[in-house]
């Protein structure tokens, strides 16, 4: 099982839609079968619409604000020592995260697809945010499923979620979190889907959905390429890309034009807090493979097989779930795993925020974590870039009641 060179990743699985013969799929009910089949044909087709393409671009650049910077981070630099260490600032996008490449790119298949209405899941908000931003731009009716933890400890974007025009699904079953509020829009989905497009918000859920979210996020890097060789004149040897991943929409999008490179791939789950036991972080705990939403992929479980229960202090992070791309990319070792606990991304952000003109949500502050604990044991020739993909107001309630204050 190795990745293929020269084929978008997202294609590189079989005719049962699995990627190295163990992970993704279509593991759906029957009432779902034909509105899947329905999105993969007209999806298929929109890849190689010229008018189609013209208009995601143009929307890009006008509305989502691509290109969005790329910076060296001076003073984290000379704090350190070792390695120079850049980021790419996803989170100056309209909206403040990676969420709108996607959320832009299915609004455009629902007017497609002559859909009136657009539903999606969201754990940070990040992903409702986005999405209900996009749905009143094209016009279209929205409904946002959110679980009833993630209302209460992201206020600034529910808040963002009901001016925008769209409404919450509050989500009480389960944990009441993320990985509850996708099992209730797909539910809906099965009742509604004649009139109804849905929007799922990460790389994760049956394989058309990681396709077209996986799709949309490479922006970030056909973007990053270009400034790459714009600041060093070529890519350098063995560049190593940081990034935080949940559902792992960002980091998709971060890797996906260094595929065919030497760059080096890190990603970071959430470990959750320290003196607990619980975490998000399949990967990096040797999790089983179980099916979840759709799809097979590393899964946190209990001791009979179920579903696991998660924490993390990064509601975008707490999945217990992982997409089956960073699935096939571990098994093929294309890419690294590891964790950062919720005391050192909060490290990791007061750091940042303080030294730096940025200051990452709790999501991308994972990432940073592990950046940091690196940089120092390399060489300056070293390049590290990490991805902030989201901006810390909408955290800002968690950060003062951990640290006491906010930085922004």
């Amino acid at each position: 099982m190795k990745i293929k060179k020269k084929i978008p990743l997202i294609d590189q699985h079989d005719k049962n839609y699995m990627y190295g013969g163990k992970f993704g799929g279509n593991f759906i009910p029957e009432t779902l079968k034909k509105p899947i089949d329905d999105l993969t044909k007209l999806f298929a087709k929109l890849r190689k619409d010229k008018k189609f393409l013209k208009d995601r671009d143009y929307y890009f650049k006008n509305y989502v604000g691509s290109p969005t910077p790329f910076i060296k981070l001076e003073n984290l630099t000379d704090y350190l020592g070792g390695a120079q260490i850049y980021a790419k600032v996803v989170s100056e996008a309209n909206g403040g995260a990676h969420k709108i490449y996607n959320a832009t790119v299915h609004c455009l298949i629902a007017k497609r697809a002559g859909k009136k209405f657009i539903i999606g899941d969201t754990g940070a908000g990040y992903a409702g945010k986005m999405l209900s931003m996009a749905a009143k731009k094209f016009g279209l009716k929205c409904k946002i499923f959110m679980g009833s933890k993630d209302i209460k400890r992201q206020r600034p974007n529910v808040e963002a979620i009901k001016q925008n025009g769209a409404e919450i699904v509050p989500v009480s079953t389960g944990s009441q979190t993320l990985v509850d509020a996708v099992s209730e829009c797909m539910r809906y989905w099965v009742s509604n889907c004649d009139t109804t497009h849905m929007c799922v918000g990460s790389t994760v859920g049956p394989n058309i959905f990681i396709k077209i979210c996986a799709w949309s996020t490479a922006q970030i890097s056909r973007e990053l390429v270009l400034q790459i060789k714009e600041e060093f004149g070529k890519i350098p040897r063995k560049l190593k890309l940081f990034n935080c991943v949940g559902g792992g929409s960002s980091a998709m999008g971060f890797w996906n034009e260094f595929m065919d490179t030497d760059a080096e791939f890190y990603g970071i789950e959430a470990g959750g807090p320290k003196k607990s036991k619980l975490h998000a972080a399949p990967l990096t705990n040797g999790s089983k493979i179980g099916i979840l939403h759709g799809a097979a992929q590393y899964v946190v479980q209990d001791k009979e097989g179920q579903i696991g229960t998660t924490e993390s202090i990064s509601a975008g992070l707490d999945y217990p779930g992982i997409s089956p791309l960073h699935c096939f990319l571990k098994d093929t070792k294309r890419a690294k795993y590891s964790s950062a606990s919720d005391e050192e991304a909060l490290e990791a952000y007061q750091l940042v925020s303080r030294l730096e003109n940025i200051s990452p949500s709790l999501e991308p502050s994972h990432a940073f974590a592990k950046a940091i604990k690196i940089a120092p044991k390399l060489k300056p020739t070293n390049i590290i870039i990490v991805n902030s993909c989201g901006d810390s107001i909408k955290d800002k309630d968690i950060i003062k009641s951990k640290l006491g204050s906010y930085i922004r």
